[in-house]
């Protein structure tokens, strides 16, 4: 028999992991949106020190040859930038924790489920590789490739701890209304799922165009960004009115057929805000002259997006009482 005192306790805590890799997310987008990425030029340390300067005076007098003979030539101290890039590491050394305590809570699940404790071990050491990835990506000095592989690997990090705590409560979701589901839903879901990955491959790819521009344009005039823009963030723009209008079919079908205060209306609900307040934040960047906070707010509604989605899948999956292999 499970403790259900410390399966609450799993559940909170991969709860409380997943929202804080989606805030690292959020950081990390500020970091490379505002140019902060070498904010601090080597890693795990700060310009040489645990806690960063806040005033050039307290760097070496020669530190620009220094870090010139590291490879990094233009390495120039900016505090707000230092600040925003460290910011960005406590961040990711707090969720180094938080995952190591739900990995430990998942032990629960040895004896009952060991896919669970799988999963959590899992997503565990992921995190590890994912600090060491960070690290890769400061020594590459911040190559886009890497800066968008570490990405991607946060938001398979997020499925994983998704997976594992729904699967925690599996006995409450097969109690879910599934009688109304057809194959095509689950056909439409598993294509929407598909449509925003390629979506945020997409908007990688932008991001990266926009990083060459933004670099080329030293941070400023960010009105001017739009002229240089590649034909793909054109298509990327287009294809959101594609994952809209799909979603919408998902959200209104979910309406017709399962109970108002049912949880699988509730996220079909959330997902619509999501994509809605993706579409906005990336009309801001395209007409309101690429307001800085707006570009890690699009990231991290797109990250959103795929998480929810991903969290119905596996919700009408026990619905069903389909039994996870």
């Amino acid at each position: 028999m499970i403790d259900h005192q410390a399966a609450n306790r799993f559940r909170r805590l991969g709860t409380l992991t997943i929202f804080a890799v989606y805030f690292v997310i959020l950081v990390g987008g500020v970091v490379r949106a505002s140019g902060a990425g070498m904010g601090c030029p080597d890693w795990p340390t700060c310009f040489g020190q645990w806690v960063p300067p806040t005033d050039e005076a307290q760097l070496p007098a020669n530190y620009h040859e220094i870090y010139a003979a590291r490879g990094y030539e233009s390495t120039a101290f900016n505090p707000v930038k230092t600040w925003t890039e460290y910011t960005n590491r406590l961040v990711g050394v707090s969720i180094g924790f938080l995952i190591f305590l739900t990995a430990w809570s998942s032990r629960i699940y040895l004896k009952t489920d060991k896919t669970t404790f799988y999963l959590a071990l899992s997503a565990f050491f992921l995190v590890g590789f994912q600090g060491w990835l960070g690290s890769a990506v400061v020594a590459s000095n911040l190559k886009p490739f890497m800066i968008t592989l570490h990405m991607l690997l946060a938001l398979f990090i997020v499925a994983l701890l998704i997976y594992a705590i729904s699967r925690s409560q599996k006995n409450l979701l097969t109690a879910l209304n599934a009688a109304w589901l057809t194959p095509r839903f689950i056909w439409v879901l598993k294509i929407a799922m598909l449509m925003t990955l390629l979506q945020i491959a997409m908007g990688t790819q932008v991001r990266e165009s926009v990083d060459y521009i933004a670099h080329q344009h030293s941070y400023i005039d960010r009105q001017y960004w739009r002229d240089s823009f590649p034909i793909i963030f054109y298509v990327h723009r287009s294809f959101s009115s594609l994952i809209l209008f799909t979603n919408l079919w998902l959200a209104w079908t979910l309406r017709k057929n399962v109970e108002k205060d049912s949880l699988l209306l509730k996220v079909a609900h959330g997902l619509i805000g999501l994509i809605v307040t993706a579409i906005l934040a990336g009309v801001s960047l395209d007409r309101l002259g690429f307001p800085a906070l707006a570009q890690p707010v699009h990231l991290l509604m797109a990250n959103l997006i795929f998480g929810a989605q991903f969290f119905l899948f596996i919700c009408l999956h026990y619905a069903q009482g389909e039994s996870a292999r």
